[in-house]
């Protein structure tokens, strides 16, 4: 069975290197060998102390697929393990340009709500912006740069919450 006290992180827990860049199939495959191993109905004719264990684990290892799985919260968890915390729920100081944006895009959505072709275009806006943030949060993680990752996480945070929006309005008018 792993061995969950050996592993430092998810990285490794994975045995994979601690970076932003990964290859989603190789977490993929990993995840998948390590739930086959601990799921506990392969252990449910195992001791008590065995099936807890085996549960520990198997929720270990989702919790840790879906940290790694998503970019913004791979970002962060590894601004996290490099001693840089977020402070997600006091710290939401954003750059004037950035807020602008976000100001605009509501406004949009707001007078736009009926419209799907500016909706819809508008959602392009929001999902190349998303892509770019990813692209500058990759880059910044390699490079070490946890206290600038950090701040595009918290932008990345807020667009995501908005293309949840707007796709909501969008899936109404559809």
């Amino acid at each position: 069975m792993a061995n969950l006290s050996a592993s430092d992180n998810y990285f490794t827990f994975f045995g994979l290197t601690p970076r932003f860049k990964l290859d989603t199939l190789v977490l993929d495959q990993a995840y998948l060998a390590i739930q086959k191993e601990v799921h506990p109905d392969r252990h449910a004719h195992g001791t008590e102390a065995e099936q807890r264990v085996a549960m520990q684990l198997a929720t270990y290892a989702n919790t840790a697929y879906r940290t790694l799985k998503d970019p913004i919260q791979r970002g962060l968890y590894l601004c996290q393990l490099n001693g840089v915390e977020a402070h997600l729920e006091t710290n939401t100081a954003m750059p004037v340009q950035f807020l602008m944006k976000q100001m605009e895009w509501r406004e949009t959505l707001d007078e736009s709500a009926e419209d799907l072709s500016t909706l819809e275009t508008l959602a392009a806006e929001v999902g190349q912006a998303q892509q770019n943030a990813v692209t500058l949060l990759e880059q910044e993680c390699e490079k070490g740069h946890y206290q600038k990752a950090i701040e595009t996480v918290r932008g990345l945070l807020f667009i995501d919450k908005f293309a949840i929006e707007l796709d909501d309005a969008i899936a109404e008018l559809a």
